[in-house]
């Protein structure tokens, strides 16, 4: 039984791919189509804008996708939230949607914009914040560029950001945050009934999250011997709890964990001084919890 998976078209498609491939599937697109095939003979993938995907995914055009919670909240749509798999393009951190106006306007609230326009392509979740607290304000859905819009063709934006750079090279000021968003494994409610069909997209789940738990992190093999163990455990910040493993020489035991990248430039000289030897830092492609 295919599945068919729906890749972001955009921004986001060449993270996405780079995230499937470190998951063991390897996505091989071709510029003139927006069907994909993988080394999975079961699964094939198609590209399709974030903005769309929850609806092919609840029509059920396709089995499921990977799209933002942003655009699943704005289409209003039913599909099944499987998975979070945070891995924007500058950080693993959550983007934002973001009430901004001009450096110099007098507005300081998302309450003072009463009877002003706010531009922004987030359009329903735009009119249901600035209602929920009671404001009435024009919603312009923009196609792009929303950054120059204030203040000739609007009073303010909801834009989307990661750093704010754009923003404030634009000479805007955030004011509140609207909406956190991150990427989503969502899934169509027919095929998540379907028994095969949800384990597939359960194991897809699973090997992505593993994928993303192994970026930033390494692995790390060293020998030490025992009367020295209790100082090399104190150095290491293990994912959980370190694999120690006798050797030949019952003098000596093996230590194999998980830090983070960044830890290991500080760890391993510490590490050498608690009389540790044979240290290697090793690559991981998941991290399966």
């Amino acid at each position: 039984m295919k599945l068919r998976i729906g890749i972001p078209k955009g921004s986001l498609q060449e993270a996405t791919l780079r995230l499937f491939a470190r998951a063991g599937l390897q996505v091989y697109t071709n510029g003139r189509s927006y069907l994909a095939s993988t080394t999975d003979s079961e699964v094939e993938c198609m590209l399709i804008r974030a903005q769309e995907m929850a609806r092919y995914v609840e029509h059920g055009a396709l089995d499921a996708g990977l799209t933002g919670l942003d655009w699943v909240v704005e289409s209003g749509l039913e599909v099944i939230t499987v998975s979070d798999l945070i891995y924007a393009k500058r950080s693993r951190e959550k983007v934002r949607w973001v009430l901004a106006c001009p450096e110099d306007s007098v507005y300081q609230r998302a309450e003072d914009f009463s009877g002003c326009t706010v531009a922004t392509e987030l359009v329903n979740v735009t009119r249901e914040y600035f209602r929920r607290k009671g404001v009435n304000v024009r919603v312009d859905f923009s196609w792009g560029a929303t950054e120059i819009k204030p203040p000739m063709l609007a009073d303010a934006i909801v834009e989307v950001t990661e750093t704010g750079s754009s923003l404030k090279a634009n000479r805007l000021r955030i004011l509140e945050t609207v909406l956190e968003s991150n990427p989503q494994l969502i899934a169509n409610k027919t095929s998540w009934a379907m028994c095969e069909k949800r384990r597939k997209i359960e194991n897809l789940a699973l090997m992505l999250c593993g994928a993303m738990a192994a970026q930033d992190r390494v692995g790390l093999m060293l020998n030490v011997r025992k009367q020295d163990l209790d100082r090399v455990l104190d150095l290491l910040p293990a994912l959980k709890k370190p694999t120690i493993a006798t050797l030949s020489d019952a003098e000596w035991v093996a230590v194999n964990t998980v830090i983070e990248e960044a830890e290991a430039w500080q760890v391993i000289p510490r590490l050498k001084e608690a009389c540790a030897q044979g240290i290697v830092e090793y690559p991981l492609n998941k991290v399966v919890m």
